[in-house]
């Protein structure tokens, strides 16, 4: 597209490329709804692959294989939008007038004007849509997942990037696009967000059973934790004892006496005594197994005595709450609040994607991959970031992160877990798709879940114990204003970019603070301590509480 094509759409002619794609003569002007629509659905073609994956997470992400996928051509199709807007009722013909008026507004007045307008229908659109997430078209997910309507307020090559985006989660991590993460709402597979809202007095009955069901499947699931991470100690101690008892087999002979065999020297005169250790560990180890199955089981059963019940309470239209048209389009409206969360009040809330509101390439693109790679280093220098302990096992639990298709500079942290199930549910974050930097807006998502998860563990201590408590009395011996939370996310921010690295930015007291309670690993302690006196000091300090753990 020339400069001069780009500059006419905002100057009161309409776009040669947006002329072209809803098929009008340049000198009739935006057409009659009804001869670009009709009446017509466009059939129930989708992104395949949503599921949810296990609550408890191997230890430690996999770099993803594939960064890209081969490009499809949905956005070059002329009947793009068209399909899209197909079947939406009088809110797509609003959408419709509002986008032309605001393409062709001739000042910034009427731009301003138009584009306040357009933003609250997008999200009546989007409403229509979630009501039947289950049956949507290839156009209409499109939509939902990248805020794309009009292919052509892109450019070709930004078009050519969103079509490179791997459209199946294939990474098994709990990433999810908004049309995603709406499925599995609308299909049960996870609970709607927590709100603030106080839900109808009707609906507490099946509230209850819900809670209860939540809380035994977390029991559950932090159970089956609880055995995998025993099973996986118990084949660690077979594997040493299989080396200990190959070990033996390799006696020397005497050759001298024609290959008589020797007696075990001290070292496999050790491997035997190590064998008894060993066996007598996976003895009591198998006995505690047992004793976790049985507790499985039961757990198991009550697990489906309450999913019976909650079954059958959804056959009842009096309540079927969890997985009905308005549940959707109230998660809907949560993934609004968090769009504007991660925006800020400041921030372009302009709704749709528009070429000159985002620039970059693939790899600043707020993708499932793209956002992996990113927490891969950001869990390196913060080990501890998805650790949560429960009966004294310490699980690694990856939130739920959703993508939301909009501009903002902060990811954002909406609950660090689900109210029923602290013990093995999964926080959720909220993750802009185009931001102004990627790994910063995920660092500030992380930084938000480990100060919420820090304050949850303290409760009503949290201004007195623990990392909240120690960053909040340095803050208020300071005086500072504004929220605490949002200064200390903006301090993990620098702790992650500039701290891991020696660069030192943070103020001294809050430096000791995050290097106690969120430490690098020591690996990179170890290239700090040479870096300057500060790190040369927290690095002795390490050690003098190493040497007085004993006492």
């Amino acid at each position: 597209m020339s400069n001069e094509q780009s500059r006419s759409r905002f100057s009161g002619e309409l776009d040669d490329d947006l002329a072209d794609l809803i098929g009008v003569e340049h000198d009739e002007g935006m057409p009659d709804f009804t001869e670009l629509f009709g009446d017509e659905g466009s059939g129930d073609a989708g992104l395949e692959g949503v599921e949810t994956h296990d609550t408890f997470s191997s230890r430690g992400f996999t770099q993803p294989a594939q960064l890209q996928a081969e490009p499809h051509d949905h956005f070059n199709s002329k009947d793009y939008y068209k399909n899209v807007l197909t079947g939406e009722g009088e809110v797509s013909k609003k959408v419709h007038s509002l986008l032309s008026s605001f393409l062709n507004s001739k000042t910034s007045e009427d731009r301003s004007l138009y584009r306040g307008r357009l933003i609250p229908a997008y999200w009546d659109l989007l409403a229509g849509l979630a009501r039947k997430i289950n049956a949507l078209s290839i156009e209409k997910k499109l939509f939902l997942r990248f805020s794309v309507l009009l292919p052509t307020m892109i450019d070709a090559e930004q078009r050519d990037i969103l079509s490179r985006v791997v459209p199946e989660n294939k990474t098994g991590e709990p990433i999810y696009y908004v049309d995603e993460w709406l499925t599995l709402v609308a299909r049960g597979r996870v609970n709607a967000s927590a709100t603030d809202e106080t839900k109808a007095a009707a609906r507490q009955a099946g509230q209850r059973l819900n809670a209860q069901l939540e809380k035994t499947r977390g029991k559950f699931q932090a159970q089956a934790a609880l055995i995998r991470n025993h099973t996986e100690e118990m084949e660690i101690l077979e594997n040493a004892l299989s080396g200990h008892a190959e070990s033996l087999k390799d006696t020397d002979v005497r050759d001298d006496l024609g290959g008589v065999r020797q007696p075990y020297d001290d070292g496999r005169k050790a491997s035997l005594t190590e064998i008894g250790n060993l066996t007598r560990k996976l003895a009591t180890m198998n006995r505690e197994l047992e004793r976790q199955l049985r507790e499985l089981e039961s757990l198991q059963e009550q697990l489906d005595e309450l999913t019976a019940k909650d079954a059958d309470g959804d056959e009842d239209e009096d309540n079927n709450y969890r997985v009905d048209a308005k549940t959707v389009v109230d998660e809907l409206n949560t993934v609004r609040q968090m769009a504007k969360l991660v925006v800020g009040r400041q921030g372009n809330h302009f709704p749709l994607l528009l070429k000159q509101y985002y620039r970059g390439g693939i790899q600043d693109l707020g993708t499932r991959e793209n956002v992996i790679n990113t927490l891969i280093g950001i869990e390196y220098l913060d080990p501890g970031i998805f650790l949560r302990t429960f009966k004294q096992q310490t699980n690694r639990i990856v939130p739920n992160i959703v993508l939301v298709p909009c501009y903002g500079e902060y990811g954002v942290c909406w609950e660090p877990f689900e109210r029923f199930n602290r013990a093995g549910s999964r926080g959720r974050l909220a993750v802009a798709m185009y931001p102004k930097d990627l790994r910063v807006a995920i660092i500030a998502a992380v930084g938000d879940l480990r100060w919420q998860v820090a304050k949850e563990k303290a409760q009503h201590y949290w201004m007195e114990e623990g990392l909240t408590g120690w960053y909040y009395q340095w803050f208020s011996d300071r005086k500072m204003k504004g929220d605490v939370k949002d200064a200390f996310i903006g301090d993990y921010i620098l702790w992650i970019t500039k701290e891991s690295e020696g660069t030192q930015k943070l103020d001294r007291e809050v430096r000791d603070i995050f290097w106690r309670y969120l430490p690098f690993p020591q690996e990179v302690k170890d290239k700090l301590k040479n870096r300057g006196f500060v790190y040369q000091e927290l690095y002795k300090k390490d050690q003098n509480r190493a040497m007085s753990d004993g006492y």
